[in-house]
């Protein structure tokens, strides 16, 4: 992977230089020599930037640098971490955009086999079907989770684009996608063919003032998630910037910060994303914003704890509650108190779950079964697996 790779630019190379001890920058292991990357070895975190942006709707030329991020992340002191983080630079544009996105699929897919967590900065999210592509040696279906105002489905019989490559993802082989979510819709932004479809294909949807109503509801779709990214434009203008984003709606600081921590305190999350990033150079607030995200995400996984030993009785509690002609069994963790709902397995179809048959839940689900309410994400994998 190290010929798609160029350096950390040697202006945020002198920046480091002159930062105090003790924070990121003087602790991350950085490619700033063309051909050599920083060893591996023992890596938990891969930072790699991704400078493509010929496929967004927009493009009137022009180049994006991730020089302010990386900058404003080097200058955040870390948490009380164990996990060794490297920056392995950035992969150029290529001569086509498909050499981009093969480059970009071959390093993501290099970072993965080593069990390292590739943390993208990207420029257009049309990038995303490159990202998911990267899991197809993966050996099972994955789940992904788009925090965005948009679904992005498109259309799959037209090139991709940074508001239609989803259609792809689905109907590409090999098929490797098992649910797509999306937190954070607003639906003024989606076309109503869009909304319906992801109905249709029993995917998960989750409206702006459903997440930032209760911020908790993000838990349990991220402990399911394999590939987790973010759609900057889901943050409003007013905690960017007006010269970057135009959307007065969306997620503030605050929300978005610890949406990227439920990514990482997923047990499950290996890889996470973050696209339609610009030039932050005018706007010193929007780089510091994307890098504390990138900061949560980080703590969050230094934070995990290992709470799926189903087959230790143990380590959870079992709840069986009858609703109409099921009986729906429920699974809480002993230390964590993370809940679970169990799949039927259903032996007279070609079943897609595997290891998908104990779906995360929350409490609450768990009371609305009590009150004969079958919670929708059971429903809708069940009816998934059925197709």
């Amino acid at each position: 992977m190290i010929e798609f790779l160029s350096p950390v630019s040697k202006k945020v190379v002198a920046h480091r230089e002159v930062l105090p001890l003790g924070v990121l920058g003087k602790e991350i292991e950085i490619h700033h020599t063309q051909g050599a990357l920083p060893s591996l070895k023992g890596v938990r975190f891969a930072i790699v930037g991704v400078r493509e942006n010929r496929n967004d709707t927009n493009y009137i030329g022009g180049d994006i640098s991730f020089d302010s991020v990386r900058k404003s992340l080097y200058s955040l002191y870390p948490g009380n971490w164990s996990y060794p983080i490297v920056d392995l630079g950035d992969i150029e544009k290529g001569a086509t955009v498909e050499d981009t996105y093969f480059a970009f699929k071959t390093v993501v897919e290099a970072v993965l086999s080593k069990g390292i967590i590739p943390i993208v900065l990207g420029g257009s999210q049309d990038l995303l079907y490159s990202h998911y592509r990267s899991y197809d040696t993966y050996g099972r279906m994955i789940n992904m989770v788009n925090v965005d105002h948009r679904f992005d489905l498109g259309d799959a019989d037209q090139p991709l684009s940074n508001i239609s490559y989803v259609g792809k993802i689905i109907v590409d082989k090999p098929y490797n996608l098992f649910n797509y979510s999306v937190l954070g819709y607003q639906s003024y932004d989606n076309p109503p063919a869009e909304i319906a479809l992801m109905e249709k294909l029993y995917f998960d949807a989750y409206r702006l003032g459903k997440v930032t109503g209760d911020i908790t509801v993000v838990e349990p779709i991220m402990r399911d998630a394999d590939v987790v990214a973010v759609d900057v434009s889901a943050i409003k203008a007013s905690e960017l910037s007006y010269n970057t984003s135009a959307g007065p709606n969306g997620f503030d600081s605050r929300e978005i910060c610890a949406i990227a921590r439920y990514a990482g305190i997923s047990n499950k999350v290996s890889s996470f994303g973050l696209y339609e990033l610009t030039d932050f150079d005018t706007s010193e607030s929007a780089s510091l914003l994307i890098a504390q995200v990138i900061w949560y995400f980080i703590e969050g996984v230094n934070f995990r704890i290992d709470d799926e030993d189903f087959d230790d009785e143990k380590s959870y509690t079992t709840y069986k509650v009858p609703v109409d002609d099921e009986v729906l069994v429920f699974k809480k963790s002993n230390k964590t108190g993370r809940w679970w709902i169990e799949l039927p397995f259903i032996s007279n179809v070609n079943n897609k779950l595997k290891r998908h048959t104990l779906l995360p839940c929350t409490y609450g689900e768990y009371l609305s079964a009590t009150n004969q309410e079958i919670p929708e994400r059971w429903y809708k994998a069940r009816r998934k697996n059925e197709v």
